[in-house]
């Protein structure tokens, strides 16, 4: 017998919550294959089984909070004969380790109630849970029996038993009438992604400045540059690489802008790993670049699309996130004109994209219409001074208005 626990995937996180069941009770088990997905607060992370057998026992239902080094299920020895049906997951006390306090439930679990496991997609088993409906009084349109999404917000809402509370908690928030507001229960990427901003915005004295790029020679030179650099590397050269690129440059002149304050130090980083934000299904999502002073545009270029693919495919490892200097973010692909970003973490800055416009614009003494762009820095004014903000974004300007300039930095 083999016992499948949560693993230590970092020093910070602690737990996570059941994301997906890959493999059901019975179901054979080879070793090394990966049978469920844990959401923690940075990343997906597929568990695997150590040992070849069948599935016998499931302990933690998805949605479930589990900690690290909690058993979770149960493989044994065998071919896949059907087993008795393990007990209800409210049944069950999972161990946990030591100094660890076990997981508190916002409310019992109901589902399943009759012992037998039905048949159900994650987003319906979810519902299910959050409206207190037991899945085996549900009536599937399948003809199959697999309980959807749709077949829980039909059935209608059952009592839910109203979790502990301290006298004072205010009863509003089960008046909530589900005919007018629908209720979406935060994931827990979303609200690490909440308290994280919510903590940068009380913890810093941030600030934004602004100013614009006029696009036209770079698009010019992309346009005429972008097969050459197709054939020769067999990357698509985009605007992300001229923007790393401007940003390392800048940040090498000046310093401060590429730091963080640990204590009552200034820490001022000698490496450039640049961040790029990258938005996902489940929120904001920065992976990290690495040594992007010392990687040419294609490797640039390859960099950012692998990251990209991989948050897309929740694919990211925690090496992949952690360590950034610094970040770019580009609402323009959303069609923002203006934003004012928040800083990533702990870093002191982050450079905001916006998208290119035509716009009048004075050129030589005579008005021309040019595509332009506007840039905003948002940084912590506790070590970035104003001359520093302004003279950053003025280097990124002036260095992707003359890409020539550009290219002799790299």
């Amino acid at each position: 017998m083999a016992e499948i626990k949560v693993p230590e995937l970092a020093e910070s996180i602690t737990e996570g919550s059941i994301a997906q069941w890959v493999k059901k009770v019975g179901d054979r088990i080879e070793k090394g294959e990966f049978i469920v997905e844990l959401e923690t607060d940075k990343v997906n992370a597929e568990i695997i089984s150590e040992e070849a057998g069948v599935l016998t026992q499931i302990l933690a239902e998805e949605g479930d909070t589990v900690l690290v080094g909690q058993v979770i299920a149960v493989v044994e020895a065998g071919e896949g004969a059907a087993p008795t049906p393990a007990a209800p997951v409210a049944a069950v006390t999972p161990a946990a380790p030591q100094a660890a306090p076990a997981p508190v439930a916002a409310a019992p679990v109901v589902e399943e109630t009759s012992g037998e496991r039905v048949i159900a997609s994650p987003a319906a088993r979810k519902l299910a849970r959050e409206k207190g409906i037991d899945l085996a009084a549900v009536s599937p349109v399948d003809p199959q029996g697999r309980v959807r999404v749709q077949d829980v917000a039909a059935h209608g809402t059952a009592p839910v038993a109203t979790p502990q509370a301290s006298p004072a908690a205010p009863k509003a928030v089960a008046a909530v009438d589900e005919s007018r507001v629908t209720v979406e229960k935060m994931s827990r990427r979303r609200q690490t992604i909440a308290k994280r901003l919510l903590e940068v915005k009380q913890s810093t004295a941030m600030l934004t400045t602004f100013n614009e790029v006029d696009m036209t020679n770079v698009m010019a030179l992309r346009s005429r540059k972008k097969d050459q650099f197709f054939e020769s590397t067999g990357s698509k050269l985009g605007f992300m690489s001229f923007f790393t690129k401007a940003v390392v440059a800048a940040l090498k002149k000046y310093p401060y802008v590429n730091a963080q304050i640990v204590g009552d130090e200034i820490h001022l980083n000698n490496f450039y790993d640049i961040g790029v934000a990258v938005s996902t299904e489940e929120g904001l999502v920065v992976p990290v670049v690495r040594d992007a002073d010392r990687k040419n545009f294609a490797e640039i270029e390859d960099s950012i699309a692998d990251l990209a693919k991989k948050a897309r495919d929740k694919k990211l490892g925690l090496s992949d996130l952690s360590g950034g200097s610094f970040t770019i973010t580009n609402g323009g692909v959303f069609g923002s004109l203006m934003s004012t970003p928040i800083m990533n973490g702990t870093q002191a800055a982050i450079l905001g994209m916006h998208t290119i416009k035509k716009r009048p614009v004075e050129v030589d003494g005579e008005v021309a219409i040019r595509p332009m762009m506007y840039l905003a820095l948002s940084y912590d004014h506790r070590i970035i001074d104003g001359k520093d903000s302004v003279g950053f974004l003025k280097t990124v300007k002036e260095l992707l208005e003359n890409p020539e300039d550009l290219l002799l930095n790299s």
